[in-house]
């Protein structure tokens, strides 16, 4: 089912054309086809959860949990929103163009290429999807191949639901996207790693389209003294493990005060065995390593922190006939080992401990800014010092990645964790241009006093308006 280079440009073409006639679409056309897709989502729910267990053996309450909820969720509440989001917004008008009006109108930025990736792939196209279509788009989608039977579901899911002139899903691996990315877009969002998301903002400045990069990264945990640990470790147990690790929010690092750690690694570890169980092995909930080229990567990671004299805290376990890692503690991480430097994406969790917060702050500063930062205290005064010393995409206090799950919040990164939002009203603006409108109401302007010839009292006149508006 891999796209033709013929198919890819015959399909661009057609998406192209409809440019125009879709960007005039009115709100209940544009709900139409959200109704349509949740229902075709839902029709399809089987067939999500099977793709994803031959994918990377992901259990199917945590599909319908972390892939098809979120999506839902977002439907229904552009549903409830979409027609809010697209009226005409009026705006002030200074005194100086009194006999005026001015407004901002939501139009379409046309033609939009997504790029998904292979850990969330329901969750993360449609949502970027919906968003796309509720800003009244022609859209190309171009999913990771990386999951394949999911990429599949994905296009029987958009041919069921959209016109081939409205959406279309093209398959296949890196020749195909390098192919793409050579066609011209309007608008272009990346979800994925800051290497290939350079490739898209560098093929996308060639034809200057705009771009939302979602990008991950190295995302901290800081605990200090005055924390719940109990419910602490709990937390990020789950948030780190869940998707086995593979997850772009997940805790990457854990930066504990010095005089907890020995408690929060019990206690992390007791929880560990709750979610998994004694053997993570035989578990029904804890899915896989997506794929060798993965496995190979993250061993390395493990493999390396050892020979730089990390210690294995808890786990390493590994079989790659099963894409196995069990979940993984580590501790005494060196400078020179590649987990300290690289994002993760897997189920292995260093831990660095601290004696004072300025040290930890320190830390975190001295790396790219991160998609997400995550902090434990009941201390608002540590809560807000880390905050507002520290620069990332999203904040979680006491808890761990939800952030995400509201859609009221703008999602996305800063810099090298990406550009650009999604979700909800932000999701709708950054799929759509604000064309600024200004509409002269009287037959005359203050503005007409001011033209050439300048003469002593327009200098005046001007004088004031410079001084006192």
């Amino acid at each position: 089912m891999i796209t033709s280079e013929k198919k890819l440009i015959n399909s661009h073409k057609i998406l192209k054309e409809n440019v125009s006639q879709l960007k005039l679409t009115t709100y209940s056309e544009r709900i139409h086809k959200l109704k349509k897709l949740k229902e075709n989502i839902l029709s399809n729910r089987d067939n999500i959860k099977d793709a994803l267990n031959k994918d990377f053996r992901k259990n199917e309450s945590e599909v319908d949990l972390t892939e098809v909820f979120p999506v839902i969720q977002e439907i229904n509440h552009t549903i409830k929103n979409l027609r809010k989001w697209m009226k005409d917004k009026y705006v002030k008008t200074p005194l100086t163009l009194l006999g005026s009006k001015s407004y901002i109108k939501y139009e379409a930025k046309g033609l939009v290429l997504i790029i998904t990736p292979w850990n969330f792939p329901i969750n993360l196209t449609f949502v970027s999807l919906v968003n796309a279509i509720s800003a009244g788009n022609t859209v190309m989608i171009k999913p990771s191949e990386i999951t394949d039977f999911t990429s599949k579901i994905i296009k029987k899911i958009v041919d069921e639901t959209f016109n081939k002139n409205e959406v279309y899903t093209i398959l296949g691996g890196s020749d195909i996207a390098e192919k793409v990315l050579k066609l011209k877009f309007n608008h272009i969002l990346f979800i994925g790693s800051p290497t290939i998301g350079k490739i898209v903002m560098k093929a996308a400045s060639k034809h200057l389209a705009s771009v939302t990069l979602e990008l991950g990264g190295k995302s901290p945990t800081v605990i200090d003294e005055e924390v719940d640990l109990k419910s602490t470790a709990k937390r990020i147990a789950w948030a780190k493990f869940i998707n086995n690790g593979q997850v772009c929010i997940a805790p990457d690092y854990i930066l504990i005060n010095k005089k907890l750690k020995d408690k929060f690694l019990k206690l992390l570890i007791e929880n560990i065995k709750k979610l998994y169980s004694e053997n993570p092995k035989t578990s029904k909930n804890y899915c896989r390593v997506v794929n060798r080229r993965h496995f190979l990567r993250l061993s390395n990671l493990i493999e390396d922190a050892k020979k730089n004299n990390g210690k294995i805290h808890f786990g390493g376990e590994k079989d790659i006939d099963q894409l196995f890692i069990e979940p993984t503690i580590l501790t005494d991480i060196s400078e020179k080992s590649k987990i300290h430097k690289e994002e993760i994406f897997g189920p292995v969790l260093p831990i660095y401990d601290y004696n004072d917060l300025d040290e930890a702050i320190n830390f975190i500063n001295n790396k790219n800014k991160p998609l997400a930062l995550y902090i434990y205290s009941k201390n608002e005064k540590n809560v807000s010092k880390i905050i507002n010393e520290t620069s990332s995409g999203g904040v979680c206090i006491n808890h761990s990645t939800l952030h995400y799950s509201n859609y009221h919040l703008p999602f996305g990164g800063v810099n090298n964790s990406g550009s650009g939002r999604c979700h909800g009203i932000y999701g709708f603006k950054e799929f759509s241009n604000p064309k600024s409108i200004f509409k002269q109401l009287v037959k005359i302007s203050p503005t007409d006093i001011i033209i050439p010839p300048y003469s002593k009292f327009k200098k005046k006149i001007i004088n004031l308006m410079i001084k006192y508006f």
